[in-house]
C-alpha cells in the first residue's frame, strides 16, 4: 500500500506541475517562420538537459497518386539511408552504380508488367544483373551511420513513422548536440539519397506480407476502410496494395521527396533545455538556405454520402473481432469535439457506458474501445472496436452496440459524466506535456493538421461547452444504419 500511495502522490505532482504549464502553453511557445517557409516552434524548459527535436512533414499516404501508393511509407523507410556524405564511402563512386541499377530495376519492372507477355528468360536476365548491381553497390554502404552519430553523442529514441496525415522524424538528444541534429538533418532534407531502394521495398513487401496479408486483424482492417471510402484516398493503405510496392520505383520515389519533403512542407518542434534565439539562429544557418519545395495540395475528391450499410466479413485463422464505423466531419468541425465527449463516454474506463455494458454486466466482449480514424486531415470514421467473450458471437456484441448508440439517442449525458469527461482530458493533456517528446509531437501534430498548435489550449475548453442536447443531436444525426460500416472476422472452420 505504501509503493501504491507513493506513485499516486508522484503522479499527482507530475499532473499538477504539467497542469500549471498547460495553463500558460500559450506564453511558453514561440514560433518563427523562415522564408523557405519552415516553421519551427520553441518550448524552453529545463527540467533535465536535453531537447526532443521533431521534424514533421505535411505530407501522408493520403497525399500519393494512384501510381504513388505506399511512398510516404517507404521514404519513411528510405530516409535513414543517408545522403551524398553520410552512409558512403564514396559517394562519386557509388553514384553511377546507382544509376544503372534503377535503369536495370525500370526494365525488369517494364517486363514483367507484361504478366503473361512477358520473356522469362528475360526477366532471368535482368533479374540476376540487378543482383550483381545490388551487390557491387553494398562496398559504399556505411549502415545506420545516422543512427550510430546520434547514439555515440547521447541520442536516444531515434525514429520515424507515416501515417495518412503526415511524416515524423524524431530523435532525443543532450541540449549541447542540437547544433550536430541541425547539421544531420538539414543535410538529409537537402541531400538524401534514396540507397538500396529496391532491397528495402522488399523489405517493405515482406512487412506487408507478415502484418497485413498473413494476419486476419490487418486484412479486417484494411477492407474494412476501404469499402469505407470508395473514393476519397483515405480508404488506400498507408504501406500500398502489394502490387502498389512492386510498382513503385527510385525515380518515383525521388519526385515525390524533392517535390514535398521540403521547408515549406516542414514543422519542426524544439522543446526542452533550449536558448530561443540561439536555436533559431541555429536552424536559420543550417535550414534557412534551402529551397522551399511544392506545397501540398489539398485532396480535392469529397466522398459520396454513403447510401445504406456496408458490411465486410474477413474468414482467418483468428479470434471473432468487430468493427463498427460511422463517417463523420474531422476536427476542427464543432461536431468533431461532439465525438470526442461520445468517444470518451462510450468506451473511457471502467464506468464508461459501452465498457460498463459489454464488458461487466453483460460479459459479451473482452475489451471495447473507440476511435478516429483512418486520418483526420479529411472527414473520417468514428469507429468502435469489439472483441467477443466465447462463447459469445459478434452478432451478439453488435446488437449490444446498437442499443448503446441509441442510448445515446434518448438519454441525455449527465453532469456527472461531463465532469468526469472534463477531469480525463485534463489528467490526459498534463500527461503528454510532462515529456518535452509528448509536447513537441502535440505542437507539431496539432500545428499541421488542425492549422494551429493552439489547439492544444482551445480543445478542453470547447469540450466544455458542449450539452447533452448536442450529443443527441450528433448520435441521431450520424448514428444511422444508411451511415454504417461494419467488419467481422470469422473464425476459419476447423
Amino acid at each position: 500500500m505504501k509503493t501504491i500511495s507513493r506513485c499516486v502522490v508522484v503522479l499527482a505532482i507530475v499532473a499538477g506541475a504539467a497542469t500549471s504549464f498547460a495553463q500558460g502553453l500559450a506564453e511558453r511557445v514561440q514560433e518563427h517562420t523562415l522564408k523557405n517557409g519552415m516553421k519551427l516552434l520553441m518550448v524552453e524548459r529545463h527540467t533535465s538537459p536535453t531537447v526532443a527535436a521533431w521534424i514533421r512533414f505535411r505530407v501522408g499516404s493520403v497525399d500519393e497518386r494512384s501510381d504513388e501508393r505506399g511512398l510516404a511509407h517507404l521514404l519513411e523507410h528510405m530516409l535513414f539511408k543517408g545522403t551524398k556524405t553520410l552512409g558512403t564511402r564514396d559517394y562519386a563512386a557509388e553514384k553511377p552504380v546507382l544509376d544503372r541499377i534503377e535503369a536495370t530495376a525500370q526494365k525488369l519492372m517494364a517486363e514483367r508488367i507484361k504478366r503473361d507477355q512477358a520473356d522469362p528468360k528475360r526477366i532471368e536476365q535482368l533479374t540476376a544483373e540487378l543482383a550483381s548491381l545490388e551487390k557491387e553497390a553494398e562496398k559504399y554502404v556505411v549502415k545506420e551511420e545516422f543512427a550510430d552519430i546520434y547514439a555515440r553523442n547521447g541520442g536516444s529514441g531515434y525514429n520515424a513513422f507515416t501515417s495518412k496525415d503526415g511524416t515524423t522524424y524524431l530523435i532525443n538528444l543532450p541540449s549541447n548536440k542540437l547544433e550536430l541534429w541541425a547539421s544531420i538533418e538539414s543535410d538529409r532534407m537537402r541531400n538524401a539519397v534514396l540507397r538500396e531502394f529496391y532491397t528495402e521495398r522488399n523489405v517493405v513487401m515482406e512487412e506487408r506480407r507478415r502484418s497485413y496479408d498473413a494476419e486476419p486483424q490487418g486484412k479486417l482492417w484494411e477492407t474494412f476502410i476501404a469499402d469505407a471510402f470508395n473514393a476519397h484516398p483515405n480508404g488506400q493503405p498507408t504501406i500500398g496494395w502489394m502490387s502498389d510496392i512492386e510498382n513503385l520505383t527510385r525515380t518515383k520515389a525521388e519526385n515525390f521527396l524533392h517535390k514535398y519533403y521540403a521547408p515549406n512542407n516542414a514543422i519542426v518542434a524544439l522543446v526542452g533545455d533550449i536558448d530561443p534565439q540561439k536555436a533559431i539562429a541555429l536552424v536559420e544557418k543550417y535550414f534557412g538556405n534551402i529551397p522551399p519545395g511544392t506545397p501540398v495540395p489539398p485532396v480535392a475528391v469529397e466522398e459520396p454520402e454513403q447510401a445504406g450499410e456496408k458490411r465486410a466479413e474477413v474468414v482467418g485463422d483468428a479470434e471473432p473481432e468487430l468493427m463498427v464505423g460511422f463517417h463523420k466531419p474531422t476536427l476542427p468541425a464543432p461536431d468533431d469535439y461532439v465525438f470526442d465527449v461520445i468517444d470518451m463516454l462510450l468506451t473511457d474506463g471502467r464506468t464508461s457506458r459501452l465498457y460498463k455494458k459489454l464488458v461487466l454486466e453483460k460479459k459479451l466482449a473482452t475489451s471495447v474501445s473507440s476511435f478516429g480514424a483512418p486520418g483526420s486531415r479529411y472527414p473520417n470514421l468514428f469507429i468502435i472496436n469489439a472483441t467477443p467473450r466465447a462463447p459469445h458471437t459478434v452478432a451478439e456484441v453488435e446488437a449490444a452496440i446498437y442499443e448503446e448508440l441509441e442510448r445515446l439517442k434518448t438519454e441525455p449525458m449527465t453532469k456527472d459524466e461531463l465532469q468526469q469527461i472534463l477531469n480525463h482530458l485534463e489528467f490526459e493533456e498534463s500527461r503528454q506535456m510532462a515529456s518535452n517528446g509528448g509536447l513537441a509531437r502535440n505542437l507539431t501534430e496539432y500545428e499541421a493538421i488542425a492549422g494551429t498548435w493552439r489547439y492544444l489550449i482551445e480543445h478542453r475548453q470547447k469540450v466544455a461547452r458542449i450539452t447533452p442536447e448536442d450529443v443527441i443531436r450528433v448520435a441521431k444525426q450520424y448514428f444511422t444504419r444508411e451511415n454504417r460500416n461494419v467488419g467481422f472476422i470469422t473464425p476459419k472452420a476447423q
